[in-house]
């Protein structure tokens, strides 16, 4: 059975256009990574947990921010054959001078015994969507595509 996350996509529209907040993974392997590298924030539905509830507590637990409002459901997204994202879109405009991450720890460097620890994200931006195309993981474009067809906004091509 697949695993299930979930995520918010906050979006804000400064000049009318559409713009994402993303977040870039912590830890070494993403260290380099930039295009196609980012992601909403999203994490694990704990079992018996609401996928909006789970939503919400892992955006705030990766950007320091709770987002608040209504939550536009987007749908589930199929990340790969071991992973599904429930992913919601709430309208919001967090200032990222506030961003803060939650760590986690894994064995750094690979086989030595050593454990260290990383943010969950190191860091979050705002993007427009032509930008945030370039910069999201590749499974998780259609949940941008799908936020684009439910605010009706077709001016960014």
């Amino acid at each position: 059975m697949p695993q299930r996350s979930a995520g918010i996509v906050m979006f804000r529209r400064p000049s009318g256009r559409i713009e994402v907040l993303l977040v870039h993974p912590g830890g070494p392997y993403w260290a380099r990574k930039d295009e196609g590298a980012w992601s909403i924030p999203k994490g694990v539905v704990q079992p018996g947990e609401e996928p909006l509830a789970a939503a919400r507590r892992e955006f705030f637990e990766e950007t320091g921010c709770a987002p608040e409002g209504e939550a536009l459901p987007l749908g589930v997204f199929r990340q790969s054959s071991a992973k599904l994202v429930t992913a919601f879109a709430v309208e919001g405009d967090f200032d990222l001078a506030g961003f803060a991450s939650n760590a986690f720890e894994m064995e750094w460097p690979p086989h030595s015994g050593e454990m260290a620890a990383f943010p969950e994200a190191d860091r979050g931006g705002w993007f427009t969507l032509k930008e945030a195309r370039r910069k999201i993981l590749p499974g998780q474009a259609p949940i941008l595509e799908m936020l684009v067809e439910r605010l009706g906004d077709d001016s960014v091509p």
